[in-house]
């Protein structure tokens, strides 16, 4: 079976003034319901969804836990936030066999994605959107971009 990552960066959230918390707007909770839908149709197969803890990627995750019905599979962990290092996650990534799904934020998302295809992780050969998804499958000692899929694209 082939190993498939899948990035997507939170949905669209509300600016710090009016949250400090920075939860998901509106739009943001119905880009990702969509996206999380669209996802569910593809019958994509998700083993484990991780989130950095911020409410806006935990709403994110949750929203896509329960339209792929792995509600009880979708955990916070460390090392995914805004400025974290990739190469702690890299490593994580390598030594797991599962398919799974990553809720972050950029510029992380972007620096891995980097990373993962060029082992550059200033390198950028993907425009992350919010509540996008960025499917990855390995290749050798790098990874390939599959697709993408943005709301409203």
């Amino acid at each position: 079976m082939t190993k498939y990552l899948y990035l997507v960066q939170h949905g669209l959230a509300k600016s710090k003034d009016i949250d400090p918390n920075r939860s998901l707007a509106d739009q943001g909770q119905r880009e990702t319901e969509l996206m999380a839908e669209m996802a569910a149709k593809l019958e994509l197969t998700i083993d484990e969804i991780r989130h950095s803890g911020k409410a806006r990627a935990e709403q994110t995750a949750a929203i896509f836990g329960r339209a792929l019905s792995i509600q009880d599979k979708v955990t916070t962990v460390s090392g995914l936030g805004p400025m974290d290092d990739v190469k702690p996650v890299v490593n994580a990534i390598m030594e797991d066999d599962r398919s799974v799904m990553l809720v972050g934020h950029l510029p992380f998302m972007g620096r891995l994605v980097g990373y993962l295809v060029s082992s550059d992780d200033n390198a950028t050969p993907v425009a992350f959107r919010n509540s996008g998804i960025v499917c990855l499958t390995p290749e050798g000692q790098n990874w390939n971009v599959v697709w993408q899929l943005i709301p409203g694209g």
